[in-house]
């Protein structure tokens, strides 16, 4: 009776033991789920709260602070300062397209004019490319390096971080500097910008400011609904995870 009441008591308890939910959270789907879902609030509120009205659309604003966390994650950047630039290139060059964004105030810094490469279309950005030579603007995110003076004046390297997309920006020298031809007078005249040779080029008068604020080590992320940068980039194929949830809720 004793020996039948023991091995009673075993199987009722290892029924239990199979029942209870595991410990590590990081391996419970629902738990991912519900980071993710907390995730994207905070950054939809984060747009709501700098002012939606002057950022650009809502997905090219999520996909840079993913992409920005992801980084973060990753041990790719450790920025003094939390500040970000979205370039939109589905937008047209006479339209302001490069928005400078404090998530550390939740402020727009700045709103203005960026060119793209000559060889990437006309009033659109239209074709992209990571190959030497080819004067074509690259998509994706950059991290900013130092300053020096160039043919341009005042420049900002640029280290592409998305291997295969963006990473041979300094092969090509690829840089952010300020051109005359981007500016509304060109513009009025032309029906759109100037064009570089790859580089994000800025308004002459803005951009010792532009680049001042910038420099050492703040993120750039340039979009263009390209499908091929959509299949190709790590930083955004794959839905918001636990760690990257962790990362989202200290930056905003």
């Amino acid at each position: 009776m004793a020996l039948r009441t023991s091995l009673i008591l075993i199987l009722l308890l290892s029924a239990m033991s199979i029942q209870m939910p595991a410990n590590n959270t990081g391996d419970n789907p629902s738990n991912n789920s519900s980071s993710a879902t907390m995730a994207e609030r905070l950054i939809h509120q984060a747009y709501q709260s700098i002012d939606e009205g002057t950022l650009p659309g809502y997905k090219v604003f999520r996909n840079a602070i993913v992409g920005y966390a992801r980084l973060l994650n990753s041990g790719s950047l450790q920025p003094e300062k939390q500040i970000i630039t979205v370039i939109d290139f589905s937008l047209p060059s006479s339209q302001k397209r490069m928005w400078i964004i404090d998530l550390d105030t939740h402020t727009l810094r700045t709103h203005t004019y960026v060119a793209h490469g000559r060889n990437s279309g006309s009033l659109y950005a239209e074709s992209f490319s990571n190959r030497p030579e080819s004067y074509q603007s690259s998509l994706g995110f950059y991290k900013t390096g130092a300053t020096y003076h160039g043919k341009h004046g005042l420049s900002l390297r640029l280290e592409g971080m998305e291997p295969g997309i963006n990473d041979k920006a300094f092969e090509r020298a690829i840089v952010m500097h300020g051109a005359d031809y981007v500016s509304e007078e060109f513009i009025n005249a032309n029906g759109r910008l100037g064009r570089s040779h790859g580089c994000p080029a800025v308004p002459s008068h803005q951009r010792d400011a532009i680049i001042n604020t910038l420099k050492n080590g703040t993120v750039m992320f340039i979009y263009h609904p390209d499908r091929s940068y959509q299949q190709q980039s790590r930083l955004l194929a794959t839905p918001i995870g636990q760690e990257e949830a962790k990362v989202i809720s200290e930056l905003l």
